[in-house]
């Protein structure tokens, strides 16, 4: 283009001319070099990161409501007598418990399930029949009308050594704990979305600085700011799209990776995406366009209105 009088061109003929030899802006964004190895990299990396984040908040929530659920369905009630009394009040308090609206049939637990109970404070051989162990039962909940405060009140009345735990103390900072992860999971997806628009925006003004010459020819043609701009957007568009799918393809093999519950021992419950919440990690991809989008029309247009 040396030697050229840019005043003797059709300004609109030599700008289709140039957009459709790239076919997408390619004779003005480079198809390869660091900005581009750059994009895809960072969409991809956070594209992963967003997968397993995503995985703990859905994970998290599952968790919170199965604790809380399974702790709620049941109460335990503790029964401490001398050795001569436990039969005759453990008896009491499960007649007790039999007539108690909302409840179920109450089930004594029997010495060898009080052991496994014990046995990570105590060990797995320590004698239950020879120590002075309250006895234990469960009682499910199964109706609206169960009142907690009522049967306290009647086994204090009744069955005098019986002690009635509704698991409040047990469910409370579980649940807390699970909602706080998912509070976690979630800043993290923000997060990611945050520096995922910052690298874009990075390479975007990159990939701007270096094409600079470039830009100064295609305003002597007559080719405006935000056309110039659209070119830049298309292609960091589809990079960080391209990035975000193969980072989000990763992740989910990753997460169906993970053991399953029972070779996990169930402390791996739920920590992965079920039925429908496979198709989630899929909207990944069209979050970091969206991000892409956004965040490299913001940096072009205000680059391109600073440099004139």
């Amino acid at each position: 283009m040396m030697g050229t009088d840019f005043r003797t061109l059709n300004p609109r003929a030599l700008w289709q001319g140039l957009m459709r030899d790239g076919g997408s802006g390619d004779r003005i964004v480079p198809p390869t070099g660091i900005t581009a190895q750059l994009t895809l990299f960072s969409a991809g990396a956070m594209a992963f990161l967003a997968v397993f984040a995503l995985a703990l908040a859905l994970a998290t929530g599952r968790l919170a409501e199965r604790w809380s659920g399974e702790l709620a369905g049941s109460v335990t009630v503790r029964v401490s007598a001398p050795l001569d009394e436990q039969a005759a009040r453990t008896q009491a308090t499960m007649q007790v418990l039999a007539t108690t609206p909302g409840a179920g049939q109450p089930r004594l637990l029997p010495p060898e399930e009080v052991a496994r109970l014990l046995a990570p404070w105590f060990g797995p051989d320590m004698p239950v029949d020879a120590l002075p162990v309250p006895s234990l039962i469960d009682l499910p909940i199964v109706d609206e009308d169960f009142d907690v405060q009522g049967l306290r009140l009647r086994l204090e009345a009744e069955a005098p050594g019986a002690v009635l735990d509704d698991h409040t103390e047990w469910r409370r900072p579980l649940v807390t704990a699970a909602n706080r992860l998912r509070v976690l999971g979630i800043v993290s997806l923000l997060l990611i979305a945050a520096a995922s628009a910052s690298m874009i925006t990075l390479a975007a003004k990159a990939a701007l600085a270096a094409n600079g010459q470039v830009i100064r020819v295609l305003r002597l043609i007559g080719a405006r700011d935000i056309t110039i701009a659209t070119a830049f957007v298309r292609r960091f568009t589809k990079r960080a799209a391209i990035g975000a799918t193969a980072g989000t393809l990763c992740g989910m093999a990753g997460i169906a990776m993970l053991p399953g519950m029972e070779a996990a021992g169930g402390f791996l419950t739920g920590l992965g995406f079920q039925g429908w919440g496979w198709l989630l990690p899929l909207l990944i991809p069209v979050v970091a366009g969206a991000v892409g989008f956004f965040a490299t029309r913001w940096a072009a247009l205000k680059m391109l209105g600073a440099v004139r």
